[in-house]
């Protein structure tokens, strides 16, 4: 299946970052902790080059903790600053924002000590659709400074706030890139529900999951949707099976492929089928 959505916010998301990332010093970058590689937008690594970088990975506990492991190691090979969290956490928040205060400081003591001035630090914070931007955003900020909502494109305003007597935050609307040439990366994001449901076969996006995890994580599948003598089945007549086994069967008789489709989507996004990374470094 191929999937296109660039909606027109897009482009107003992208021109915003576009005109503020020359007034930042740090770029905070939210990507989801399932899929690293495929919530990473190409774009925010060429508009945030010569700045300092940090990468977080969001829904940590949705996801396998051995490969969280690796991504951060992956990004500390790069030079990047890595670090796994959950947004709902306050923990996880207090522990970013004493990170994130640190790094300022850094920051802040060399221009003084170099310029001989106080310079007040400006961290953007960038992210995809549906990774839990603004939730981030509203921890940092101690309130609730941004709308939030769980559909991909809610946030779509420019909002500095202040954090810390030297520290600036922005907020940024998240932005997916123009092209879906990437139809694996594409395919990934709809997966963890970055992009809308109501534009995909969610049947056919369903099938290449079960065909996905199968390879990866089988036994979760098995056990939850009671699944034996699988050999052989694949995507959508393992989907069937799923509806059979659970009882999801329209009044001919056949089985419910749709019902099937959401509840199996929903139970991996909701992390009810335990913790899966469908990417390596």
């Amino acid at each position: 299946m191929r999937i296109h959505w660039y909606p027109g916010h897009m482009s107003k998301a992208k021109r915003i970052i576009k005109e503020n990332i020359r007034l930042v010093d740090l770029v905070i970058e939210l990507r989801d902790a399932r899929i690293p590689k495929s919530s990473a937008n190409p774009d925010f690594e060429l508009l945030s080059r010569n700045k300092e970088r940090m990468i977080l990975l969001n829904k940590k506990d949705l996801a396998d903790p051995v490969k969280t492991r690796e991504w951060i190691e992956h990004f500390r090979e790069q030079g990047i600053r890595g670090q796994a969290i959950n947004c709902l956490k306050s923990a996880d928040i207090r522990e970013l924002k004493r990170t994130i205060i640190q790094m300022a400081e850094e920051k802040h003591n060399d221009i003084k000590e170099k310029k001989g001035i106080r310079k007040t630090i400006r961290i953007m914070v960038v992210g995809i659709p549906n990774v839990g931007k603004s939730t981030l955003f509203n921890g940092l900020a101690g309130g609730a400074k941004a709308r939030t909502e769980d559909r991909p494109g809610v946030t779509r305003g420019k909002q500095w706030v202040k954090i810390h007597p030297f520290i600036d935050l922005l907020d940024t609307p998240g932005l997916l890139w123009p092209k879906a040439d990437d139809q694996s990366a594409m395919r990934n994001l709809a997966f963890i529900g970055s992009i809308r449901d109501d534009i995909i076969d969610l049947v056919e996006l369903a099938g290449t999951f079960l065909d996905v995890v199968m390879d990866l994580y089988p036994q979760p599948l098995v056990t939850r949707y009671k699944l034996e003598n699988t050999e052989g089945l694949k995507g959508y007549h393992l989907l069937e099976a799923i509806c059979k086994n659970q009882g999801w069967i329209r009044s001919g008789g056949t089985p419910d492929l749709e019902r099937g489709a959401k509840q199996l989507l929903s139970d991996f996004r909701s992390g009810k089928l335990g913790c899966i990374t469908l990417e390596t470094p």
